[in-house]
């Protein structure tokens, strides 16, 4: 996987991130009206958030520690 392919995907794996943060937003905006299920399926989106959150970070340190190595 050449560096402008890991940067793509890293941004790819960012704008993700955002639209599912907007989209976890306005959820949780109305999540006061919400059944117990409801916040419970919040709950877990905001558990998958931060697991794909955590992947991104860890995808952009690989990446830096590879373009460390090529200067």
């Amino acid at each position: 996987m050449g560096m402008t392919d890991i940067k793509q995907q890293i941004f790819q794996e960012l704008a993700s991130l955002d639209e599912t943060v907007s989209k976890l937003r306005s959820a949780a905006v109305a999540a006061g009206k919400q059944t117990d299920l409801e916040v419970a399926i919040l709950t877990q989106q905001v558990k998958n958030l931060r697991e794909k959150n955590a992947g991104a970070v860890d995808m952009i340190d690989r990446s830096l520690e590879l373009l460390k190595k090529l200067k």
